[in-house]
């Protein structure tokens, strides 16, 4: 949520941000102004009105005229009905006040490129070259067939369409992997934390996932909750109506959960295999730290670094683009997504998304610092991905994969896999 004096004091930035964005406002900004205006000027009459209370309250006690003194009772009390009125209307404004800031995007930074959607988001760097195979490459649902691992028939039986089973071998790989990322995050210090992946509404209007995306979530409605996502909610909600102190600062969770969207809208080859499924598993990082830009971009840029240590320990080709102003969301200041190289899709795939929001789901949540001046601030929230499932595995099935059906290893995995090194195709009948 935007600060309402900086949409006052920059009402066309907030404008041009929207428009940066492609996320259309109408007069909102307008309408918006023209409520705060309104709001302040009720303020004001109703301070005038409480001011002039507490003088006929004087006057009224001083009164020895009897004349006098029921006139300035009258007076009182037709004040005191304004009053109530006033204070009444100025309880709807800030109701619609706070309706409006909930839709106002945020200006992307000035250095995010322009564009109108994903197709337009500027690379920044590569990592590894995709592998040139020497036989006829299959795709992760083939490969995972082969390996007894992945079952979308039954997935999609269970559950309907773009759900799958992961069985044995790829279901041990997929443990690994999570384990690997956890264990990784948790030596550099993050705080591992078990979250509810139902969440209250507060939560998913706090990170800024509502009003806007109801489409793409799964609610309980009788008990108002909602599926997240993401654990990015629940994990930058934790501190929620808080004031931390700055000696606190940087927060650094970690959170594992089970993912669940809509995904409402995609086709064609996104919902092919296990790419754009309703359930998944994902591994998230989340920092809060101080109110200063400086410091939430050196945090934006360790977090994107912690993804790719994890892509450059598989073994796995990547690239790291700048993602522009028609593909940001809302609240984001600025965003990288990380690719990586996906053999079936002779291109790179989306698997991490590194965003920063300066104060905007803090403002929404009311997550604030004391800090060392004594003053209180909203802190700076940020996240990525650490590891995404399957996502992942369809880039370690693909890029890894062998001839004759088998699946290497990265040998970071191989540990928890029991010290294989290659996951075997299981035997055709006769």
């Amino acid at each position: 949520m935007l600060d309402l004096r900086f949409v006052r004091e920059n009402p066309e930035k907030v404008k041009e941000g929207a428009a940066r964005k492609r996320i259309e406002i109408g007069g909102l900004v307008d309408r918006l102004l023209a409520l705060d205006a309104e709001h302040r000027s009720l303020l004001q009459k109703t301070e005038e009105i409480r001011a002039g209370q507490k003088r006929a309250g004087r006057d009224i006690a001083a009164a020895r005229d009897t004349g006098l003194r029921e006139r300035l009772l009258a007076e009182q009390a037709a004040a005191k009905r304004e009053g109530k009125e006033l204070e009444g209307r100025l309880a709807l404004l800030e109701g619609e006040i706070r309706e409006a800031l909930l839709r106002l995007p945020q200006p992307p930074a000035p250095e995010v490129p322009d564009g109108a959607s994903d197709a337009e988001n500027v690379e920044v760097r590569r990592w590894g070259e995709p592998p040139r195979f020497p036989f006829p490459a299959r795709d992760h649902v083939a490969i995972g067939e082969g390996l007894g691992g992945v079952d979308l028939e039954r997935g999609a039986r269970l559950a309907g369409s773009r759900n799958y089973l992961l069985l044995g071998p790829v279901a041990l790989l997929e443990e690994a992997v999570m384990r690997f990322a956890y264990d990784r995050m948790v030596a550099k210090g993050f705080v591992p934390v078990a979250i509810p992946v139902l969440v209250n509404d507060a939560a998913m209007v706090g990170t800024g996932y509502y009003p806007g995306g109801e489409a793409q979530a799964y609610r309980v409605a009788e008990d108002g909750l909602s599926l997240v996502g993401t654990a990015e909610v629940p994990l930058t909600s934790i501190h929620a109506g808080e004031i931390l102190e700055e000696e606190e600062l940087p927060k650094r969770f970690l959170g594992q959960s089970c993912c669940f969207r809509r995904e409402a809208g995609a086709a064609g080859r996104e919902t092919r295999g296990l790419y754009r499924v309703h359930q998944f598993r994902k591994i998230e990082q989340v920092v809060l730290c101080a109110s200063d830009p400086a410091e939430s971009a050196r945090w934006h840029a360790a977090i994107l670094e912690n993804a790719e240590e994890i892509l450059r320990a598989l073994e796995l080709p990547y690239r790291v683009v700048a993602v522009c102003g028609g593909d940001l969301g809302a609240g984001q200041v600025s965003k990288f997504d990380v690719e990586t190289w996906m053999p079936s899709r002779g291109a790179y795939g989306e698997t991490h998304s590194a965003s920063r929001f300066h104060d905007f789901q803090a403002r929404r949540l009311n997550l604030r610092y004391r800090g060392r001046d004594g003053k209180v601030r909203f802190v700076h929230t940020l996240n990525n991905t650490v590891v995404a499932s399957p996502r992942i595995l369809i880039a370690l099935l693909e890029n890894h994969q062998r001839e004759d059906g088998s699946v290497g290893i990265p040998p970071p995995l191989r540990a928890a896999m029991g010290g294989r090194e290659v996951l075997q195709p299981r035997a055709r009948p006769g």
